[in-house]
């Protein structure tokens, strides 16, 4: 399975990458900037996170839509439709007059950028075949790995050099470029489904799944913001839209097993490499965005520097994320992603072990040593895990499936962001009393008064990353059951092998007379 993707694989990944780079970036790239907008809008803190949440909201919504649409209209024309609305509503964004304006261009910004990463990878998924998915699932994780590394140096260089409308008007150029990149390289066809598998020329949209599953799954990611804005579950905001959308989820997976062709392929499921592989999915965006919101927070809050320092010491985690997601994918290919997921998972945890004993003192080129090692740890587990995913699919799942894979990875980004915050937050408040709860979310301290705190806020932190390496560890349990259920897939396999090449053999030696019966 060695040697350089084929030309017309290597065409469209250009073009994923593009998209993915804007949609993601741009979901990391607004947080370092959310202070400044308090400030230039007049708003309270807690009516400027909206432009956060209700863009991550209206991402989740828009996902389930993915596969059908991709069967529906082709890859190419949904691709360049959602981009340019991209495109649109980030022009409005940056054009926004008050705070409710902005919000409301936020939501419908995300309801376009919710398709662009998924749409990518059905594409690229069904050009390349189960045989190169290891090094093509390699070349889109490139921005899911680095975009929250990059984020925050990119938004805290525009904030400090720019107006803060330049963070969503980058995104016209980058996008136009896109644009004329697939007018040229995406390919016409449309995805194939398994509605055209049946011989449907046009696949039937599930109304009821789609009413079921991305309220559902927005009204997590909502409940799940508010138990971080309140740091508890006890609000009737936190726990009753998590209650509804779990209901909400729980009817559509019901509905999706009695369904010919629901909106997302719940049965896909009942294969238990697809599931472990999944669940690590989950896991590893957990682990990726949760621990994300922690460091570049240690960096201004517990030592004090600047947005733009904090970025450029995150930085470090980027550079070993592009080595572990080069091996990784070329590892994939030839041992399979369950054994190459469990050996990122070890490096993972080993970088974030290091995050648990930080003082206010610890060496940067120390800590910057564990980023590097946490980078080759998501590079190597992440995509590895998607690629596996991907791997036991037919081509005509694909398009159903990468919705559901995409949405695991939102909400457990979700729920590892929120639950990590509301954890340091606690730790804080209990050390130093209710007034230090503006130094997570008023920006870093300084002068005397951030040194007599030092110590007990980088306590805080390494405190919690104890928690960020549980949920890391978590994932060695599905990961572990993938490279078994690997191993048995393989097995199988070799059985299978070995008895047509044993029925061959018989043929080419039996006699002209009884081969021709």
């Amino acid at each position: 399975m060695g040697g350089a993707l084929p030309r017309d694989v290597r065409r469209i990944a250009v073009v994923v990458i593009v998209g993915a780079v804007m949609s993601i970036l741009d979901t990391t790239i607004v947080n370092v900037a959310l202070e400044t907008l308090r400030i230039e809008l007049g708003a309270p803190l807690s009516t400027i996170q909206w432009v956060s949440t209700g863009y991550l909201l209206a991402l989740a919504t828009a996902i389930p839509l993915t596969g059908w649409a991709a069967e529906r209209f082709g890859p190419k024309r949904v691709w360049m439709t959602v981009v340019a609305a991209f495109v649109v509503t980030s022009g409005l964004c940056g054009l926004a007059w008050s705070v409710e304006s902005l919000i409301g261009f936020r939501v419908l910004q995300g309801f376009a950028g919710g398709m662009i990463m998924p749409i990518g990878m059905i594409t690229l998924a069904q050009a390349a075949g189960p045989g190169r998915i290891g090094r093509v699932m390699s070349v889109v994780g490139v921005p899911m790995l680095l975009a929250p590394v990059l984020g925050p140096v990119i938004g805290g260089a525009i904030v400090q050099s720019l107006s803060w409308r330049w963070i969503f008007l980058v995104n016209l150029p980058v996008g136009i470029a896109g644009l004329l990149l697939a007018r040229r390289l995406l390919p016409e066809a449309p995805a194939a489904g398994r509605a055209s598998a049946d011989g449907h020329e046009h696949p039937v949209l599930d109304w009821r799944g789609l009413a079921l599953l991305s309220p559902g799954v927005g009204a997590i990611v909502f409940g799940v913001s508010e138990y971080g804005a309140h740091r508890t579950f006890s609000a009737l905001s936190a726990w009753l839209p998590v209650a509804l959308g779990l209901l909400a989820v729980l009817a559509f997976v019901v509905h999706g097993l009695r369904t010919r062709y629901p909106i997302v392929d719940v049965g896909l499921f009942r294969s238990g490499g697809f599931a472990a592989a999944a669940a690590t999915v989950f896991l590893t965006g957990v682990a990726l965005f949760g621990s994300m919101i922690l460091l570049p927070l240690y960096y201004q809050i517990a030592r004090g520097e600047s947005p733009l320092i904090a970025g450029l010491l995150v930085a470090p985690q980027g550079l070993g994320a592009v080595i572990g997601m080069n091996l990784g994918g070329r590892a994939t290919d030839r041992y399979g992603g369950g054994k190459v997921v469990l050996v990122g998972l070890v490096f993972l945890i080993a970088g974030t072990a290091i995050f648990t004993q930080v003082d206010a003192t610890t060496s940067y080129w120390l800590v910057g040593a564990a980023l590097v090692l946490r980078g080759i740890g998501l590079g190597g587990s992440m995509m590895p895990a998607m690629a596996a995913a991907y791997a036991t699919l037919q081509r005509n799942q694909v398009p159903r499936a990468t919705p559901a894979l995409n949405v695991l990875q939102r909400v457990g980004g979700s729920i590892g962001a929120a639950l990590l915050i509301v954890i340091l937050q606690n730790r804080i408040i209990s050390s130093l009393g209710e007034g230090a709860q503006g130094g997570v979310s008023g920006g870093a301290l300084s002068g005397a008064a951030r040194d007599r705190v030092a110590e007990p806020l980088a306590e805080a932190f390494a405190h919690t990353f104890w928690y960020a390496l549980a949920l890391s560890a978590a994932a060695l349990i599905p990961a572990a059951i993938l490279a078994v259920e690997e191993r048995r897939t393989g097995r199988r396999a070799a059985a299978l092998s070995a008895a047509e090449a044993e029925v061959a053999a018989d043929r080419e030696t039996a006699p002209p007379a009884i081969a021709a019966v």
